[in-house]
């Protein structure tokens, strides 16, 4: 997606109070808001009593426009809990639709930043596999593409530095599979700092290093690209790989 990115007209100066947490806003018009997610919030239902960032984003919303009545807002993007980064959110039913679309045609710019165990090589490739969910456990499996139920995973990586056996991975994503980029890496041996579940040996502080950096799209109204960038956690600062934004 070339040219000219959409600016929204400028947020009108309502005051709030809103009690909830502080909401990092990337994007806001009367058609999209896009937030930064942080580790440990779902994106939406709810986690051992926390309120995900549906709550939040609906309650921001009702107070800063002083909506009555429910507050509508579709999921288009949703990361797992531990991940970090760009959630795109539609503020009408028209702009959810048209967006959902965009994804489902691959017609959109999914880049993740990971942190991951090891020196990968190549510093560059595509990833092509096939996954199936496992309920039980909660985690997704690298399987035989002949297994009826499997679905296929594709992203490319880009190797941007590495430093003390950790490396630093650029990531588009090409289809958007439950723990996908996870469940990739993690199968070849270089799972993500902090990720447990599929292999990581590395603690971190602040969910796992997998950030969903940069989205764009095209604004469902406009018709014109909206790019989101997030910036990364300060802790992924502490991983010691110079990573700066």
């Amino acid at each position: 997606m070339m040219g000219e990115f959409y600016q929204p007209p400028p947020r009108p100066g309502r005051p709030t109070h809103m009690a909830t947490r502080q909401l990092d806003v990337l994007f806001e018009d009367n058609h999209l808001l896009a937030l930064v997610k942080p580790a440990g919030l779902p994106t939406m239902g709810v986690a051992e009593g926390e309120p995900s960032l549906l709550t939040w984003a609906k309650q921001y919303i009702k107070e800063r426009y002083a909506k009555p009545g429910n507050v509508y807002l579709g999921v288009v993007s949703r990361l797992d809990a531990p991940v970090t980064g760009v959630v795109l959110l539609a503020r009408t039913s028209k702009a959810a639709r048209r967006l959902n679309e965009q994804f489902r045609s691959h017609d959109v710019v999914k880049e993740y930043w990971a942190v991951v165990e090891g020196v990968v090589r190549p510093d560059t490739a595509e990833c092509v596999d096939w996954l199936v969910h496992d309920p039980r456990h909660r985690r997704v499996h690298v399987v035989a593409a002949e297994r009826p139920e499997a679905q296929q995973a594709v992203l490319a990586y880009r190797r941007l530095k590495t430093a003390g056996g950790l490396s630093l991975l650029e990531i588009l994503l090409q289809t958007g599979r439950k723990h996908q980029i996870r469940a990739q890496l993690g199968a070849r041996g270089f799972p993500v700092v902090g990720d447990v579940k599929y292999g990581s040996r590395r603690p971190f502080a602040s969910g796992i290093a997998l950030h969903a950096r940069r989205l764009v799209v095209q604004h469902p109204i406009h018709d014109r690209p909206v790019e989101m960038i997030a910036p990364v956690p300060r802790s992924w600062k502490r991983l010691g790989i110079g990573i700066r934004d």
